[in-house]
């Protein structure tokens, strides 16, 4: 595909184009190059590419859903036979891409490729198939896919490392290094040759993707560090493993370096607060993150929210007790459900407080109401079907994915308890598209 790819990076760099981990602006084009042998494959879970003395190289390698097509673009990219590939880290929409690359290798009598990760991406495959229906509900409702399955067959990698790892493949250099973020088993990747910088998820033009209430313990803290680490390289050019690349020392240094600050005030005012001895509803409530950073493009919450962020630190610091003594050992939802709704004069009047509050435009407050109603007699189509209407309302209202995915979902749910229409899900389509 001929694109003027610096124009087309320039424009995502100053919003004028959108490029990142829930829009994939130039996923179907192929592999493009953006430097003698060095090629990029947009997609959800981009792949890098590296032409080296008759060899391939592949930097992450895609998600299952697209794997066939992807083997097809980086044929036509290249005939050099793949010897290495590196995994970012263990999500399956970075390391799915192997099976095409491995019967092209086995049909040619070839030895398969050598495949290079940090050493707990193991430990997360096996995870994987331990909890293999539980990723497939909560992906499912992350990404309104109600199809969705969960992988249960792993490319484990050949050769793994602990802190760094330093390889050479023809005339290149593959400097890896170890780093927590958005997982526990990520690599960095630093190509010399080309000053490249490979961060993997550790940059997706979002907000860092480090507070997801659905998934496995984040490291915003651990993840700031990180990006300060790779903002010291001086890099020219940063190939991220979602959305465009970015070219140019300045640009690169900016985007780490407000980055890590911006992850930096969350975890030290989340911190502050819990070291005081504060509720962790005071906190969520309270945390802000820098108002002079709010007009970046790279630091939307349009996938992840502070406000999860601050959760997921307080998972990892102060455990699962949130300072409500009620909440230690709460009675269920149904039984408080049917409490409240006694004393409020019958769930129907619950309903009718969640429809007030969505037209006051409290949500919140809504989404509370509507949830005991329908907790209380679930039922009563009646209530669900106001239950669909406070999370449809909330869905609209959200800019997160994650946020329009669960409320999405609860839309969904009473819609099929009274037999409705429910509403199709597009995300996945469009973040693979």
């Amino acid at each position: 595909m001929s694109i003027d790819i610096k124009d087309y990076a320039d424009k995502v760099w100053l919003g004028e184009s959108d490029d990142s981990i829930v829009h994939t602006g130039m996923g179907g084009s192929g592999v493009i190059e953006l430097a003698d042998g060095l090629g990029w494959q947009p997609g959800f879970g981009n792949i890098i590419g590296f032409r080296t003395a008759g060899e391939l190289i592949l930097f992450d390698t895609g998600n299952p859903h697209t794997a066939a097509m992807m083997h097809q673009n980086v044929r036509a990219w290249t005939t050099d036979p793949l010897t290495t590939a590196f995994y970012s880290h263990g999500h399956i929409d970075h390391v799915m891409g192997m099976d095409p690359f491995d019967a092209e290798a086995q049909a040619a009598g070839h030895p398969r490729a050598q495949v290079i990760a940090h050493e707990a991406v193991k430990a997360r495959f096996d995870r994987y198939v331990l909890t293999n229906g539980y990723n497939a509900v909560i992906n499912q409702r992350q990404f309104q896919a109600p199809d969705l399955t969960w992988p249960t067959v792993y490319r484990h990698p050949d050769v793994t490392f602990r802190d760094a790892l330093t390889i050479t493949r023809g005339d290149l250099t593959f400097e890896l290094f170890h780093a927590k973020g958005e997982t526990d088993d990520a690599t960095v990747g630093w190509v010399p040759e080309y000053k490249l910088l490979l961060p993997g998820d550790l940059f997706i033009w979002l907000t860092p993707n480090c507070g997801n209430p659905q998934k496995v313990q984040r490291y915003p803290r651990e993840w700031a560090y990180a990006l300060r680490r790779m903002a010291a390289l001086g890099a020219e050019i940063m190939m991220p493993s979602h959305g465009a690349p970015i070219f140019g020392a300045e640009r690169i240094h900016q985007a780490l370096t407000e980055t890590a600050e911006w992850l930096e005030s969350i975890v030290e005012q989340t911190l502050a607060m819990l070291n005081e001895g504060r509720r962790l509803d005071d906190i969520v409530h309270t945390v802000t993150p820098p108002a002079h950073l709010a007009d970046r493009g790279y630091l939307q919450a349009k996938y992840d929210e502070p406000e999860f962020i601050v959760r997921n630190l307080w998972r990892l610091y102060g455990g699962w007790y949130d300072g409500n003594p009620a909440n230690l050992k709460p009675s269920s939802d149904a039984d408080l459900a049917r409490a409240v709704a006694s004393l409020a004069g019958g769930t129907g009047k619950l309903a009718d407080a969640a429809r007030r509050a969505v037209e006051a435009g409290d949500l919140r407050l809504a989404s509370h109401l509507a949830e005991m109603a329908t907790q209380a007699d679930p039922d009563d189509a009646a209530l669900h079907e106001v239950r669909a209407e406070v999370y449809a309302a909330r869905a609209a209202d959200e800019s997160s994915l994650m946020a329009k995915g669960v409320y999405t979902w609860a839309a969904n749910e009473s819609r099929r308890a009274v037999g409705g229409p429910e509403r199709s899900g597009t995300v996945l389509t469009d973040v693979l598209s």
